[in-house]
């Protein structure tokens, strides 16, 4: 038991500490983009990422790339990550850091809805019901009514589904293909993302100031950091106890939003994102006492 709680508390120190790093990562390339294509930006992030991650699996002697992301499960997840990464830049580049941050935390949910509807897993009337309520705080924050439609929000709802349909296409990809061998294809598809966005860009395209360029760097360590310890957080502990401190997230980005970025979300926002937050915890604790039992 003593063994269990100590893993527990380990997995979830490791939860929170991806998710600020995650965060910081966020910031650090929103910081960028105001002034700087993001479509270039998030080309040198994705080389940055890749780069490491190459390093990292031949340092653990294996192939960069496994033969089994051809695979239609690791293809298809392929193109949803292309999706999210594509748009969540986007979102980071055009939406206030709190919109996007709060519309990411609904990823869960979606994952769950996606399991019981493409694989067939058993959720409970509990647990549509949390969804339900929880896509309605997503709505919150949009706010589809004439007046006060935010558009640029659907940037943020696009990347949040290409994540959960990433995540939920994971489950499905083949065991054979290491943490590390998965990081160099996460981030070999945000260079995709960027090259998909280069003819679309509205400002015409420039080399990175040192500053630009450092922060753009220091993005894929933090991003390749973050990464890694998501990673150790899932497989330390039990996967209903770590995964509810995925949310530390959101209060990390809503902090760097007042602190650095001069945002001040109202009171449907932060309503709206504490519906979400309360409904996805219920349903990764709820999906966690479905799998004891």
């Amino acid at each position: 038991m003593a063994r269990a709680v100590s893993d527990n508390a380990r997995g979830a120190l490791f939860m929170v500490i991806a998710m600020t790093l995650f965060a910081v990562e966020d910031a650090l390339f929103k910081s960028v983009t105001p002034g700087f294509p993001p479509g270039i930006a998030t080309l040198i992030f994705g080389v940055t990422g890749t780069a490491l991650y190459t390093l990292l699996t031949l340092r653990a002697g294996e192939p960069v790339l496994h033969p089994a992301i051809l695979q239609p499960s690791l293809m298809i997840r392929t193109g949803f990550e292309i999706m999210g990464r594509l748009f969540f830049a986007l979102s980071l580049a055009y939406t206030p850091l709190s919109i996007t941050s709060s519309i990411l935390q609904a990823a869960p949910l979606v994952v769950t809805a996606g399991a019981a509807l493409l694989l067939h897993e058993k959720v409970g009337p509990a647990r549509w019901i949390a969804m339900a309520v929880g896509f309605a705080g997503v709505l919150m924050i949009v706010r589809p009514t004439p007046d006060a439609f935010r558009a640029d929000a659907l940037l943020a709802i696009a990347g949040m589904i290409g994540f959960a349909m990433r995540d939920l296409y994971t489950r499905a990809s083949p065991p054979a293909v290491s943490a590390n061998q998965l990081g160099v294809l996460g981030f070999a598809v945000i260079i995709v993302a960027g090259l998909i966005m280069l003819p679309f860009e509205p400002a015409a395209p420039r080399l990175p100031q040192a500053w630009e360029l450092g922060r753009l760097l220091l993005t894929g360590v933090v991003g390749v950091t973050a990464y890694t310890a998501l990673t150790r957080a899932m497989r330390t502990g039990e996967v209903s106890v770590v995964a509810p401190f995925r949310y530390s997230r959101l209060l990390v980005a809503l902090t760097f939003a007042y602190l650095f970025f001069e945002e001040r979300p109202d009171l449907w926002t932060l309503a709206g994102g504490t519906l979400i937050v309360a409904t996805g915890v219920f349903t990764l604790v709820r999906s966690g006492s479905a799998r004891a039992a």
